[in-house]
């Protein structure tokens, strides 16, 4: 129940507030009586499908993303091609550089397509790191992401 009250919650924030990262977002809830931490807000951004987009202050905020289109829109095309700066792959590794800070989002966009190649992404602060089986599904991978930003 205190999961869905606070997803609940973060969602009604969101649409209310521009919150730009998951600190805002901590400390909104607090706010609201919610005692959570970092890593639970992480989680529940992931659960919830949320990306960060662009508003028109030019900051960035999280978002909800209707998980059940599985095709990319075509606003989540051009926040795709404007943060991707290059795709490689290594062995069973694809391996995404994009702008400071829009890894989180870019991860987010690459779980939205479901390739089925892929059996999992991490990130870090400007890096994408996707996972699959082997070199062939991962040079696939790259190729279809090179195949969006182009």
């Amino acid at each position: 129940m205190a999961r869905n009250s606070r997803q609940s919650k973060i969602l009604e924030l969101i649409s209310l507030q521009e919150i730009e990262t998951q600190e805002e977002l901590v400390t909104a809830l607090r706010n609201a009586n919610f005692d959570v931490t970092q890593a639970t807000i992480s989680r529940d951004i992931k659960e919830l499908g949320l990306i960060k987009i662009l508003t028109d202050s030019k900051k960035y905020k999280y978002a909800i993303v209707n998980s059940s289109t599985q095709a990319l829109s075509n606003k989540c095309l051009n926040i795709f091609k404007e943060c991707v700066i290059s795709v490689k792959s290594a062995m069973n590794l694809t391996v995404v550089k994009v702008i400071k800070g829009t890894a989180g989002m870019v991860s987010g966009l690459i779980d939205q397509m479901s390739l089925s190649q892929v059996l999992g992404c991490t990130f870090g602060d400007d890096t994408v790191m996707i996972i699959t089986s082997d070199q062939d599904d991962a040079l696939f991978v790259k190729d279809k992401l090179n195949s969006l930003i182009n």
